[in-house]
């Protein structure tokens, strides 16, 4: 009969952070938009941050057209009128299988990406104008039990996080 050892380690939930608000040079036009928070240095200390880039992790490089959801067809258009579909669900394919290998249920996405968007995006036109949605990676995500926030709500997700 083996004893189970009593660990002092405390266990964190993990958490799938877009990789921008670590400083990353992952966005279109290549640049760098930390998200400076207390919140989001207290768990990247704690070693509970899953970085990921949707898009590069996909293959599709820094800098790269801006892409838009087309609302009518749902399809993922660049600047270029080039279709990024498939590098988009790819992308949120690979993001969510970091997520079920780290038992991942809550991430914090870059608000109105059309991979992380998760309350707004933008319109399809490039005029920039948002309008009600989720972006690729979000909705995959949402559609299996994984809780998506945006950087506009990081007291929400705290207070999920200390229950």
């Amino acid at each position: 009969m083996s004893k189970v050892m009593a660990s002092n380690k405390q266990c964190f939930d993990k958490i799938l952070i877009s990789a921008c608000f670590l400083g990353e040079r992952v966005r279109y036009n290549g640049e760098v938009k930390a998200l400076a928070s207390k919140l989001l240095s207290q768990w990247q200390s704690q070693g509970r941050l899953i970085s990921v880039c949707p898009e590069v992790i996909s293959g599709l490089p820094v800098p790269r057209p801006p892409a838009e959801i087309n609302p009518k067809t749902l399809q993922v258009i660049t600047i270029d009128s080039v279709d990024v579909s498939q590098q988009f669900a790819q992308g949120a394919q690979q993001a969510l299988s970091l997520c079920m290998q780290h038992n991942i249920r809550f991430a914090l996405l870059k608000e109105s990406s059309p991979s992380c968007g998760s309350n707004t995006i933008y319109d399809g036109s490039f005029s920039q104008q948002k309008i009600v949605g989720e972006g690729i990676t979000t909705k995959l995500l949402r559609q299996h039990g994984i809780q998506v926030f945006s950087e506009f709500y990081l007291k929400q997700l705290q207070g999920l996080l200390d229950q």
